[in-house]
């Protein structure tokens, strides 16, 4: 384990070090000069624009630029905004409880639907069952995520009046912060139960719209998972001993197939974040996807650099957890790595 788990370990370094050269890199491909975001009309006047260009640290050579980044963030520091001027890392966490609230209701969503409608697609192979659920995940994977929340918002929102169209609660309530997460913040405001109904009413459809691509690929993992195990030997042992198909199926084979299912769950952690981007802004959420967009609009260098390197390392480390634990419970990973 302690070899598997070194091996594993050796990776951390040259992938945080790629993501850092592109978390770098790109923003200053993207065309805009920040110092004259900044400044405006202001920026026609050489001596502020050379002041304001040398407090930002971009008059130095562009490697020296990135090495000082590096070294800053090796030690904590992801440096300042340019426009708030509050600390990225400060600004990171009073963001992200709204990322991770939305992600996980998204990814809620998809394990609720994806892995009944998987088992039940398998056991009913080749049934109309079994193709609707597999030609709607394949609709569901192929949806852009923009398309498909607008789709949402014109006939949720606009058409049917059921649903809030952007934002994460209506402004006629104050929520105090406590953990973060409105669902349980609005419980214990004064507000109760109503603004824990507007708080959800406005998570719907940004939680559909995230949740639908993991939910069509834990879909078509359940099943396959399924059918793998349903051909085994033992499964067809418990058959002859008269188990019914109610046994044989939840006690036998599901326990052994919802392995690999576990494992793309705990990898969609990751990748959910890169996704709430997108539907952050289409919904106007006020989570990390909505500060980076907003971010790149202003060409907020420290912001885009600092949020890229810390969504980045969550990814490393679920995706190194999940390795883990999947090693912990299939010894025989251990034994080819």
């Amino acid at each position: 384990m302690a070899k598997y788990l070194l091996k594993r370990f050796s990776v951390l370094i040259p992938t945080f070090v790629g993501v850092s050269i592109i978390a770098f890199g790109l923003i200053r491909l993207v065309p805009g000069d920040p110092v004259l975001v900044l400044l405006g009309e202001r920026g026609a006047d050489p001596v502020v624009y050379a002041k304001m260009q040398k407090n930002l640290g971009l008059d130095q050579p562009i490697l020296v630029q990135y090495f000082k980044f590096v070294g800053q963030a090796l030690q904590g520091d992801l440096g300042i905004s340019t426009v708030s001027k509050s600390s990225v890392l400060s600004e990171f966490f009073n963001r992200f409880p709204a990322t991770l609230e939305l992600g996980l209701a998204g990814l809620l969503w998809a394990i609720l639907l994806g892995v009944p409608f998987g088992i039940i697609a398998a056991v009913k192979r080749n049934s109309a069952f079994d193709y609707v659920v597999m030609g709607g995940a394949l609709i569901g994977y192929s949806m852009p995520i923009f398309w498909w929340g607008l789709i949402l918002i014109i006939y949720f929102s606009v058409g049917l009046g059921w649903t809030p169209v952007s934002g994460r609660i209506d402004v006629m309530f104050d929520i105090p912060p406590m953990t973060g997460f409105l669902l349980i913040d609005s419980l214990f405001s004064e507000d109760g139960f109503a603004a824990f109904w507007s708080a959800l009413k406005h998570l719907i459809l940004p939680a559909i719209c995230l949740g639908t691509i993991p939910l069509a690929v834990i879909a078509r993992m359940t099943r396959s998972s399924m059918l793998e195990v349903l051909g085994e030997d033992y499964i067809r042992t418990a058959k002859a001993k008269g188990l019914t198909r109610f046994e044989v199926v939840a006690v036998h084979a599901l326990r052994n197939a919802l392995i690999p299912v576990v494992t793309v769950i705990g990898l969609m952690l990751g990748t959910i974040v890169t996704g709430a981007i997108l539907t952050e802004t289409i919904f106007s959420w006020p989570g990390i996807g909505k500060w980076l967009v907003n971010s790149v609009t202003s060409r907020d260098y420290p912001v885009i650099q600092g949020g890229i390197m810390i969504i980045a390392a969550m990814i490393v480390m679920i995706n190194m957890g999940v390795d883990v634990v999947y090693a912990i419970v299939d010894p025989k990973i251990r034994g080819k790595s």
